[in-house]
């Protein structure tokens, strides 16, 4: 009997391996193929859905840093006079404050500190307020200018012009009909020298009028007032309540002085400011009793901008 010639590749098992391979290729083809592209229905645009709008930034600040430790002692005891002639443990108490009660110290934070004596004492209030805006169209930083706004005008303190004045226009007047006056006030035919009878006769009394009465001119070689002052107006002194520059984005200091009791004053002087989302106010008031003179307005606000001037930096950190 004779044996066939051995040819390789002919083998039972290589040819079920080769159709093995052959079904898997084809099949991975076909896979391939039906998930190389996404069908047009499964990207569905909802056409009715307008410009999705911009959402506004939110604001520099998250938190805020504890109050009562950001005021260093050496500030302290310049602002706290009275504090250097108490006991050791008042002192000690003084200087720590006492943190406002709030209910999200991210939201608000607060301290206070004070320092009685029989003839002076000395309040320092911190209040630092984070605004955060609930509405994705209006930023942190404008809705806290909407805030710090809001707190000086309360203060009587006008904003500043934000724009500058337009300038005037002239429009060519009409040609002047007969009988009418002229440009000059003058009716046509008059001379430049003539005077109206009028005008002659206005700055003579009337009849009922108080002699001596004033004429709303100034006197010979007097100056007139500035608009809205009268001569009884006290001259500037450049400590009334004002806006501020150059603290954080926007700032104003307010003063006001009052009588305590029947002899006693008291000052308080206020600085608020605005840095981003987040408005810092340093209040600080001194009251005197008994013969004491009146606090000095212009140590208390160097002392008050000096702080406020601090946490602005403390807030750039």
């Amino acid at each position: 009997m004779q044996r066939k010639r051995y040819t390789p590749g002919r083998t039972g098992s290589t040819a079920r391996t080769a159709v093995v391979l052959t079904l898997g290729l084809g099949l991975g083809i076909g896979l391939t193929g039906c998930s190389s592209g996404t069908p047009a229905d499964d990207i569905a645009v909802d056409a009715k859905a307008g410009p999705v709008a911009p959402v506004a930034p939110p604001g520099r600040y998250r938190t805020l840093f504890e109050p009562c430790g950001a005021v260093p002692q050496a500030t302290l005891k310049d602002l706290l006079p009275g504090a250097a002639a108490l006991a050791d443990a008042e002192r000690d108490k003084a200087y720590r404050g006492v943190a406002s009660v709030t209910y999200d110290t991210d939201r608000r934070v607060g301290c206070t500190w004070k320092a009685d004596t029989p003839d002076i004492s000395h309040r320092l209030v911190l209040d630092i307020e984070r605004v955060v805006s609930y509405d994705t169209a209006v930023s942190d930083d404008d809705r806290a200018q909407e805030v710090y706004v809001r707190k000086q005008l309360a203060a009587g303190i006008p904003l500043p012009p934000t724009t500058a004045p337009s300038a005037t226009t002239t429009t060519p007047s009409a040609p002047a009909t007969p009988g009418s006056p002229t440009a000059s006030g003058r009716p046509p035919g008059a001379t430049q020298g003539a005077t109206p009878p009028s005008a002659a006769t206005a700055g003579a009394p009337k009849p009922g009028d108080a002699a001596g009465a004033p004429s709303g001119k100034p006197p010979a070689g007097g100056t007139v007032p500035p608009s809205g002052a009268t001569p009884s107006d006290p001259s500037p002194t450049g400590l009334e309540p004002r806006v501020l520059e150059g603290l954080g984005n926007v700032a104003y200091l307010d003063d006001a002085l009052s009588t305590v009791g029947a002899d006693g004053h008291q000052r308080a002087v206020s600085v608020v400011f605005r840095t981003s989302n987040v408005i810092v106010t340093v209040s600080y008031r001194e009251q005197t009793t008994g013969s004491a003179e009146a606090p000095d307005s212009t140590e208390l606000q160097e002392k008050a901008r000096n702080l406020a001037r601090l946490l602005a930096e403390r807030l750039e950190e």
